[in-house]
């Protein structure tokens, strides 16, 4: 599991004082992709390895709305991947008392630069089992 920290800004909230529900999903991916730099690789090196990761679901549920200047803790974790597909979930939560902002997931598959499926066990062996192993060592 890693653990992404980030200050709630001003321009992430709603007239209601809260954060805007979608710049929740912005935070999925600022852990997602802090987790794949932890791995020692970022999107800009998949990408010029001809993979990309689009996301093709992603879930959310709100548990209470984080305010401005409060601290999220983002947890973000691996939970499936074979090599065609990969799902991530996450937790956010307030870093003063631990309560639960946000639950959620998101889905992705491989593909290359032309949009087509790719499986990461053919096409870039070594790149999965680089993440396979990552994932087992509880990512």
């Amino acid at each position: 599991m890693t653990y992404y920290e980030r200050r709630v800004e001003y321009y992430e909230t709603d007239k209601m004082g809260v954060v805007w529900h979608g710049n929740y999903l912005r935070w999925f991916e600022e852990a997602r992709t802090f987790q794949m730099r932890s791995l020692g690789l970022s999107y800009k090196d998949m990408e010029d390895m001809g993979i990309m990761m689009p996301v093709i679901s992603v879930d959310c549920k709100y548990k209470r709305g984080a305010q401005y200047g409060e601290i999220a803790i983002v947890e973000a974790k691996t939970v499936f991947f074979n090599g065609i597909k990969m799902r991530f979930e996450y937790i956010v939560r307030d870093k003063a008392t631990g309560d639960i902002f946000v639950t959620g997931s998101s889905d992705h598959c491989f593909v290359d630069n032309d949009f087509r499926p790719m499986n990461l066990k053919k096409t870039h062996n070594k790149l999965y089992n680089d993440i396979l192993k990552w994932i087992d060592e509880g990512n």
